[in-house]
C-alpha cells in the first residue's frame, strides 16, 4: 500500500478508531459493578441486561482491536506530525498503553468469568456455562481476575481521557493538524 505519510488517517482507521472508543466507552457504562457478589446472591447474568450488553460489547471490543492491528500492517502510512522529542515520546508512550489494555481487558475478563464460574452472556441468547480450559489453569488462582479487570477498565478511561485532552490541546493551542488527522473529511469550523 502506500508509504508516503499522509496528513489524514485513511477512512477505514478513522471508522475502526471512533467505533472502538464508543464501544470501550459504553462498555466501561455498562459494567456492573459488584458483578462478582451478583453471581455469588445467585443472580443469572441473563437476566440482566447491563451484564449481557457489557460481555457482548468487550467481546467486540476484542474483535475490533484484533482488526486494527491486521490493518495497521496493510493500511497507508500514518501521518506523522512535527513535535517536540517529548511529545512524540509521551505520545508512542500512551498509544502502547492503550493497545496493551485493549490486548488485556478482554483477557481479563475471560480470566474472571473462567476462575470463578461465572458464565459468559451474549447478546441473541448465547450462553458459555463453563470455561474449565481457564478455570483448571495455573493463571486462574494469580489474582482476583475481577479486581483486576476493574481496574483496567479504569485505566482505560482515563488513559483515553488523557489521549483526548491531548489531541484537542494539539487542535486548539498548536493547531499542527493532529486531531483532524483523526476526523472525516469535511468543512471544519474552526
Amino acid at each position: 500500500m502506500n508509504q508516503q505519510p499522509a496528513s489524514r488517517y485513511d477512512s477505514f482507521s478513522q471508522v475502526l478508531h471512533w467505533v472502538t472508543a464508543i464501544t470501550v466507552t459504553v462498555a466501561f457504562i455498562l459494567g456492573p459493578g459488584g458483578f462478582g457478589r451478583l453471581m455469588r446472591q445467585g443472580v443469572d447474568p441473563a437476566t440482566r441486561s447491563d451484564i449481557v450488553w457489557h460481555e457482548s460489547l468487550g467481546i467486540l471490543v476484542l474483535v475490533l482491536t484484533l482488526l486494527r492491528l491486521a490493518w495497521m500492517a496493510l493500511r497507508p502510512a500514518a501521518p506523522q506530525f512535527q513535535m517536540a522529542r517529548w511529545m512524540h515520546l509521551a505520545a508512542k508512550l500512551v498509544r502502547i498503553a492503550l493497545w496493551v489494555l485493549l490486548l488485556a481487558l478482554p483477557v481479563t475478563a475471560f480470566l474472571a468469568l473462567g476462575s470463578e464460574g461465572h458464565p459468559l452472556t451474549l447478546l441473541g441468547g448465547i450462553r458459555i456455562d463453563r470455561m474449565p480450559f481457564i478455570a483448571e489453569s495455573r493463571v486462574a488462582g494469580l489474582a482476583d481476575w475481577g479486581d483486576v479487570h476493574q481496574f483496567l477498565g479504569d485505566s482505560i478511561m482515563w488513559l483515553a481521557g488523557l489521549h483526548a485532552v491531548a489531541a484537542i490541546v494539539h487542535h486548539v493551542a498548536l493547531k499542527d493538524g493532529v486531531l483532524m488527522a483523526m476526523l472525516p473529511r469535511g468543512k471544519s469550523r474552526y
